[in-house]
């Protein structure tokens, strides 16, 4: 049944959602979903059996229940996320079945964990959600920030609206204004169905109070329909539910009324003091009923359209690619340029690092020592580019979060994440060249010092590449600083500069061309010794004859002028190949979180 309530997110007539769920089991394989040899034999875990029931617009519906009893697996199916284990049953919206794009642009799910930007402010936190959550209009960014200052008045955030968000660990906002703001970033687009995963956890009874008659408020007021998860409600918190759906085991035992909860409490030979809360003791009674306690409400069905099937429609996206890509870039640019240590580290460590170089090769013009500088450059520029490791684990969470609901699309985020960056690689390519090059006294014309400077960006921004790349598959930053240091290490191992191609095992030859070594190695090398005046310039004499030039040593070692730019085309592909790969993991992990 659709009812009209006015939408207050804009022009229009918001449509009011059921939810219905209709003998839901869900079985979570022996090791949670992990491989195991001892899951062969073991038996998988039921955490929900023949669970039934029915969230309404305008109500706020409670899943309580012990710990274990399955409240928020309940929650994350009625959400659509996917889940490790199989679920049985069904979920009808209004009667229908509903495609998953469509309920995401209709509904908000807010977990337990905050999944904010400590960095942007509270304000600006709400703004971004606004501009890729909620269409143009014909009103630039107009429609997006007067939401954004309506919900601010909604949530009780307009004090702290200037303030960063924190890590909550002591700076930032309090808690419970935190949860608050957890909330209004799924409120932006004014979602009809609003679900939340223990709004009140680790909230005081204030703070826990207050967000709850928020969420009164806007199932009343706005006729949403609210779901959400809470343990051990207190006295004020309970006369705001309208409707308790109680768990243990996996099993309702009770769907309807507290006042219905406590009539059957009664018949069932319980009598509920009068200092203690009814859903405590009905937790507690129901352990030694033995089921007894299990029972649907008896309300009055509401009328609903027969069962089919929602008309299938694509994901439609708030903003075209290219818009989203400059509010994502903005977004991130804003980031980095506020985490202070990580930007001022970077800056001050290449700095000193072309110095520090600078001083100890200064004026060495033997072979072997030039030809070490360049080596040490590249273990020096490959294995310090990490600082693209915590940033995208940080946010990875939240783009799963944010690509789910189809705020945007996820080569729109990894378009975004390379474009910002290569100005500030370039910077730290930069501050890396400008000393070096001079001090160490190499080929002493422009046209090699730009060539240099643009191999050295090229290969900070190709090592940038490479972290990204695995950052979207490692699951903590002890692996990924694991694994891509193992990887940088057997890179450098089959660069060519430790053992030559022709002495490489034949088995291991791929590792030769996979090395992100060899070609700016190779770069570097001929860019020395190549052009005009590098292929004359003597590198080994005897007595006043010289036996070894530019030319013949590039001949040896079978480099080529033409190289000079194959090499950067190989980087380049590189830069793309691992980007690429990102932007695959990250839409397979993306596409796995909701059905």
């Amino acid at each position: 049944m659709e009812l009209p309530v006015k939408s207050p997110a804009g022009p229009g007539w918001q449509t009011r959602y059921r939810i219905e769920a209709k003998s839901l089991s869900y079985r979570l394989p022996a090791g949670g979903g992990k491989f195991s040899w001892s899951k062969i034999h073991a038996s998988s875990a039921s955490i929900l059996k023949d669970v039934s029931c029915d969230a309404r617009p305008g109500e706020v519906l409670a899943i309580v229940g012990p710990s274990g009893a399955g409240k928020t697996t309940l929650l994350s199916i009625l959400a659509g996320m996917n889940l490790p284990g199989k679920v049985a049953g069904e979920i009808q919206i209004n009667g229908c079945d509903m495609e998953a794009s469509i309920f995401q642009r209709v509904s908000g799910y807010v977990t337990q964990e905050d999944a904010l930007f400590p960095l942007l402010t509270v304000e600006e936190s709400l703004l971004y959600s606004a501009r890729l959550r909620l269409h143009r209009r014909g009103g630039g960014g107009g429609a997006a920030a007067a939401r954004v200052q309506e919900l601010l008045r909604e949530l009780g955030l307009e004090g702290v609206a200037k303030s960063t968000v924190g890590s909550g660990g002591g700076r930032g906002i309090s808690g419970g204004e935190r949860r608050r703001l957890s909330i209004g970033v799924d409120l932006v687009h004014d979602p009809a169905i609003l679900l939340l995963d223990e709004p009140t956890s680790g909230l005081d009874s204030a703070a826990a109070l207050q967000i709850m008659s928020l969420l009164k408020f806007m199932a009343k007021a706005q006729g949403k329909t609210v779901v959400l998860t809470i343990h051990q409600p207190g006295f004020r918190i309970l006369e705001l539910f309208d409707r308790v759906l109680l768990l243990a085991e996996g099993t309702v035992r009770h769907h309807g009324s507290l006042s219905l909860l406590e009539k059957r409490l009664e018949e069932a030979g319980h009598r509920v003091p009068h200092h203690v809360n009814v859903l405590e003791y009905a937790m507690d009674a129901m352990t030694s009923s033995n089921g007894e306690m299990m029972a649907q409400s008896n309300s009055e069905e509401t009328p609903h359209r027969p069962g089919g099937k929602e008309e299938h429609r694509a994901v439609i996206y708030a903003n075209s690619p290219p818009e989203e890509v400059l509010i994502l870039g903005e977004r991130f640019f804003k980031n980095i340029l506020r985490t202070n240590q990580l930007f001022a580290a970077k800056i001050i460590q290449s700095l000193v690092a072309g110095v520090g170089l600078g001083t100890i090769f200064m004026n060495v013009k033997d072979l072997q020592s030039r030809v070490g500088f360049f080596a040490f450059t590249l273990t020096f520029l490959l294995s310090s580019t990490t600082e693209a490791l915590p940033v995208f684990l940080r946010e990875r969470r939240i783009l799963m979060r944010e690509t789910s609901s189809g705020a945007y699309r996820v080569s729109s985020y990894v378009l975004a994440n390379a474009l910002v960056f290569l100005p500030f690689l370039l910077a730290v390519a930069l501050l890396f060249v400008v000393p070096v090059y001079w001090m160490v006294g190499l080929r002493r014309e422009i046209d090699g010092f730009l060539y240099f400077s643009l191999v050295v960006w090229m290969v900070v921004a190709m090592a940038n590449s490479f972290v990204t790349c695995f950052s979207a598959l490692v699951p903590s930053f002890i692996m990924g600083n694991s694994l891509i240091s193992g990887l940088i290490g057997s890179f450098f191992l089959f660069s060519g500069y430790f053992i030559s191609k022709d002495s490489i095992p034949k088995y291991w030859i791929f590792m030769h061309y996979l090395s992100l070594f060899k070609y700016p190695f190779e770069a570097f090398m001929i860019n020395e010794y190549g052009g005009g005046t590098g292929r004359k310039a003597c590198l080994q004499r005897q007595g006043e004859i010289c036996v070894l030039d530019g030319e013949m040593f590039l001949r040896q070692q079978g480099f080529y002028d033409h190289q000079r730019w194959t090499s950067l085309g190989v980087i380049l592909g590189f830069i793309f190949l691992y980007r690429l790969l990102c932007l695959v993991i990250l839409c397979f992990r993306c596409g796995k979180v909701r059905r």
